[in-house]
């Protein structure tokens, strides 16, 4: 199984300038732990849960502070056609949570750790479930 079938090809987004209060609002109305960070059309970054959490820990002001302060810049991306297992070893490796799946310059979708494991699982125990994967992790 690829990447690409466990992202909905919308990705969910927000701009450099967005609030973390925002950006945290819109992770909840959208059921989603990330959100990729565009400028100038292009993946800048991606804001986590854990970003907004890291935040607030540290006393920010999560109404007025940007979320161009607090994600990761630049992030590891992968490309559509890479395998599952492949992407979770990966995942695991580096300690992420969250991985932008990209084609041609052109975010798909970020493939969360949940969603990874899920399809792992399943496809090893019934691989029609995987036709019901939820896509907002």
């Amino acid at each position: 199984m690829q990447i690409r079938s466990l992202v909905g090809g919308t990705a969910q987004l927000c701009g450099m300038t967005t609030s973390l209060t925002d950006a945290a609002r819109s992770m909840i109305e959208e059921a989603t732990g990330s959100l990729g960070v565009i400028e100038g059309g292009h993946l800048a970054g991606i804001v986590t849960e854990r970003d907004v959490l890291r935040a607030a820990s540290r006393g920010a002001d999560l109404g007025t502070e940007a979320v161009a302060d607090w994600m990761t810049p630049d992030p590891d991306t992968v490309g559509p056609d890479i395998a599952v297992d492949e992407v979770a070893q990966w995942m695991l490796a580096a300690g992420y949570r969250h991985l932008p799946v990209m084609q041609e310059g052109e975010l798909l979708g970020i493939a969360s750790i949940k969603d990874v494991l899920w399809a792992l699982h399943s496809e090893a125990n019934d691989p029609k479930v995987v036709e019901h994967l939820p896509t907002n992790s």
